[in-house]
């Protein structure tokens, strides 16, 4: 009867890595749902987000912190909920907070285009419970940046 050689830690990481790439690649994932996670190929060779809609965005850099459901989260740090949040109320809030940083959060201005910045802040305000109908555009965003 033949033995299983011991799991090393190599193999155990490597076998992780098959199984993920296996599990959540884009034909895994329902063509009407965003990804759950920032999918390989997030990034462009210039160090931009690829994504372009809201949710895609969301889901991929803003629910690590502000939680899925956009609650937030108290623990290692403090994440502050974005859903029924009336600070969203001015789309310039949030995508100055977006473009800059602030507190906690790090800046996503140098990652994000201002369409990006304009789609996943028009995401957050009209999801969640947030019904913040007055679009921010890229024109907007492109102010705040200055």
């Amino acid at each position: 009867m033949a033995t299983q050689p011991p799991i090393t830690l190599r193999r155990l990481r490597r076998t992780i890595a098959v199984l993920a790439l296996a599990l959540f690649t884009p034909a895994a994932i329902a063509d009407d749902e965003p990804p759950p996670f920032s999918p390989p190929g997030s990034f462009t060779d210039l160090g931009h987000f690829a994504h372009q809609d809201g949710a895609t965005l969301f889901r991929a850099i803003c629910q690590g912190c502000h939680m899925a459901d956009a609650k937030g989260a108290v623990g290692a740090g403090f994440y502050p909920a974005l859903a029924g949040n009336p600070k969203l109320a001015s789309a310039n809030y949030p995508a100055s907070v977006v473009l800059k940083g602030r507190h906690g959060m790090p800046p996503f201005g140098d990652y994000l285009t201002d369409a990006q910045v304009a789609e996943v802040v028009g995401y957050v305000r009209t999801h969640f419970g947030n019904h913040y109908p007055d679009a921010l555009s890229p024109a907007d965003v492109a102010t705040l940046r200055k």
